[in-house]
């Protein structure tokens, strides 16, 4: 997933933020964003363009937590926003502890705890918005079978 590049939608008046400054940091957010930009549903989105405080169990600081997307959907029972996430599916699940602990491992539990204390915050700011807030992996993105 480390491709990244500029996004230029087919329907730039759906986007709410500066459509010249739309970019993909991999491949799968680019597929989300083609979706978004085309799908009916979607009447309105915007890519990394708010930011939610989160305090990181690494330092104990507060941070800027920097959402993929915000979107206001059509629904049969009325428009809904969301803020959608697009992560690996190994990203979303707590590392087994491996027989030696190796740098890789203590690299994976430091990524899992930063995400979950983010999405936590993310919730919590979206419960008192009245929005939903999602996490995207491949399963969702693709269809695949994780």
């Amino acid at each position: 997933m480390a491709y990244s590049g500029r996004f230029i939608p087919i329907n730039p008046k759906k986007y709410t933020g500066d459509v010249n400054k739309i970019f993909f940091r991999s491949l799968w957010e680019r597929s989300v964003m083609v979706r978004l930009d085309t799908w009916d549903a979607v009447l309105e989105w915007c890519s990394e363009e708010i930011w939610i405080p989160y305090k990181s169990p690494i330092d104990n600081k507060m941070h800027h937590y920097y959402p993929d997307f915000e979107v206001l959907l059509k629904t049969p029972s009325g428009n809904k926003k969301a803020i959608l996430e697009v992560k690996p599916y190994k990203q979303t699940i707590e590392p087994k502890k491996p027989k030696k602990v190796t740098k890789r491992y203590i690299g994976e539990v430091m990524e899992f705890g930063k995400n979950q204390a983010k999405w936590s915050y993310a919730r919590a700011w979206c419960a008192n918005k009245g929005m939903e807030f999602i996490v995207l992996t491949e399963k969702e993105i693709f269809g695949k079978k994780v």
